[in-house]
């Protein structure tokens, strides 16, 4: 087995010495995860070519060491990070940040994107067509990649569309026999060998009639629309071990090393917005059931807010809502590796979390960001939805809820463009609220139990109540998501002094007796059992345990030894 040093001195002549990170300081953004996740690597490698990256591949396959794959780190349990420094080998991080792209094909009814194209440039480049990516909104902002999405199944916010899937994709593979090779399964003529196929894919090399178009080869959920609309089903709309989307790359986790996916793209919808509140949750299940059965049309997108949501993202997300709200999408990437860098430094000096006391401190003085019908409806009702629906249904649509409501409690208004886009940033400025939360609270907080839940379509009982003992453990409590597929983001802030292994697990358990399945769009990475099915498709990915082994606390061992 050849040296550390033997292998970085191969790495450097692949990607550049500039490009290959050691040490704890050079390193911490890549191995610290954006929640969850850190530990010890031999080196961080970004390589700029698809070339390069085959390169790294090689050499560190041959030298027997691991193989992290990495594109935004965003994810939130762990799956693109070590975990630890119990592994048997060295582990080569592999940043894909700087092989961007997106190869617009089929008239813009099709995209190819390589592994560091981010979901924000995705949606940029289709506006132009009047198209749209899988998701438009959530990780998006803070520059999640579209490869990461398909290789952990994610979900997002958008009803008809489901989770990131696709059957056409090029990647590496190493095999039984320990051999690595190229797999084009992308649909597109490039050539026989690795070297032509990745020189002539970055360039974007071919033409249409290099582009198959094989109707057994979906790029994207094809059956998902009919699927959800289905709410007296007793199992979950989608999560991510579903073995009905996991092939290949689609739901992968890191097993192989994908260069490039090709998806389906989507007609742009002109849509209205309603903001929905109530104090009885089974108002909100009648409106579930009714759009998802009755319309023509499915919902654009439905989210749920819980009123502790909704407070907690008032105050904690404040900062993160008003640099979107004013800057856009395109700053917020910067300004997250900014503050990651920040916090680094700030670390090294014994003084944890206080960028996010300063920011935080900052945001107290900044001016009220939510409107005044917004804030209204918090003071009365618990629960809000807020209803995306085609401009086309906007009419039939208010009737419905007109006659809905008529002597309920519950109320509902349409929101002007500006009120329903702030209303849906402020639901996405909750889901980083809690970490904020914890950052300032130190004293109080002993960490966050974050669960994502896919509930079953016909659970009306969606309302979680904990026993008494359990939930004097925790601080706080926030709901929200995705409310039309069931699937729900759970943040526990637990009390200083408890145990949160021991939280998470007693909350598995109950999640468990109602039929729910988890994680449902983050993914295992190192916080979830991968259950029996999902590890096997991991081991038949990657039968020598070579990419990100330990995923779902499986074997981290070569050939999977215990």
């Amino acid at each position: 087995m050849p040296s550390d040093e033997a292998l970085l001195a191969q790495l450097r002549e692949a990607v550049g010495a500039a490009h290959v990170l050691t040490g704890k300081r050079a390193t911490r953004r890549y191995r610290k995860g954006y929640r969850f996740g850190d530990g010890p690597v031999l080196a961080v490698v970004r390589p700029g070519t698809l070339l390069a990256l085959w390169r790294v591949l090689e050499a560190t396959v041959q030298a027997g060491r691991i193989v992290l794959m990495q594109a935004a780190n965003t994810g939130l349990t762990g799956g693109s990070t070590p975990d630890g420094d119990d592994y048997d080998r060295g582990i080569v991080l592999v940043s894909t940040q700087r092989l961007a792209g997106v190869q617009v094909i089929e008239d813009g009814r099709q995209v190819v994107c390589l592994p560091g194209a981010t979901l924000d440039v995705l949606e940029k480049t289709l506006a132009p067509l009047g198209r749209e990516p899988h998701s438009v909104i959530g990780s998006s902002c803070i520059g999640a990649s579209v490869l990461g999405g398909v290789c952990n199944n994610s979900g997002g916010a958008l009803v008809r569309r489901g989770p990131a899937y696709t059957e056409l994709a090029l990647y590496a593979q190493v095999g039984d026999d320990g051999v690595l090779r190229l797999v084009n399964h992308l649909g597109i003529a490039l050539g026989d060998t690795p070297e032509e196929i990745l020189t002539r894919l970055q360039a974007g090399d071919y033409t249409a009639t290099d582009i198959a178009r094989d109707a057994d080869r979906a790029a994207s959920d094809r059956g998902y629309a009919a699927h959800v609309r289905q709410v007296d089903a007793p199992t979950p709309a989608r999560y991510n071990a579903d073995p009905s989307r996991l092939h290949e790359a689609s739901g992968c986790a890191g097993r192989l090393a994908v260069f490039a996916v090709r998806l389906d793209t989507f007609e742009k919808d002109e849509a209205a917005v309603f903001y929905i509140g109530s104090n009885d949750p089974d108002d909100l299940t009648a409106v579930r059931r009714h759009l998802l059965t009755a319309f023509e049309r499915l919902p654009i997108s439905g989210e749920y807010l819980h009123r502790d949501a909704f407070d907690i993202g008032d105050r904690y997300g404040k900062d993160t809502f008003l640099l979107i709200d004013r800057f856009g999408t395109d700053r917020v990437p910067a300004a997250f590796a900014l503050k990651s860098r920040i916090d680094g430094w700030c670390e090294r000096w014994g003084l944890r979390g206080l960028s996010d006391r300063v920011l935080q401190a900052v945001s107290g003085w900044l001016p009220d960001h939510l409107s005044p019908r917004l804030r209204d409806f918090r003071a009365r009702y618990e629960h809000h939805l807020l209803l995306k629906v085609s401009a086309q249904d906007a009419g039939a649509t208010r009737d419905f809820l007109d006659r809905f409501f008529a002597g309920r409690e519950g109320a509902f208004f349409a929101c002007d463009a500006d009120e329903g886009r702030k209303a849906f940033l402020h639901r996405f400025a909750v889901a980083g609220a809690a970490v904020r939360y914890r950052e300032v609270h130190r004293d109080a907080v002993e960490d966050i139990v974050a669960l994502d839940v896919a509930l079953r379509r016909d659970d009306r009982d969606w309302v979680e109540t904990l026993p008494p003992a359990l939930a004097d453990t925790m601080v706080a409590r926030l709901y929200y998501g995705h409310f039309f597929c069931h699937v729900f983001h759970q943040d526990y802030i637990v009390r200083r002094g408890t145990d949160p292994l021991a939280v998470e697990h007693a909350l598995w358990k109950l999640l468990d007796a109602r039929g729910a399945e988890y994680p449902a769009e983050h993914n295992v990475g190192h916080l979830y059992h991968a259950k029996p099915q999902l590890a096997a498709f991991y081991r038949g990915l990657d039968p020598t345990n070579t990419f990100n082994p330990g995923i779902g606390q499986t074997s981290k061992r070569a050939d999977w030894k215990e």
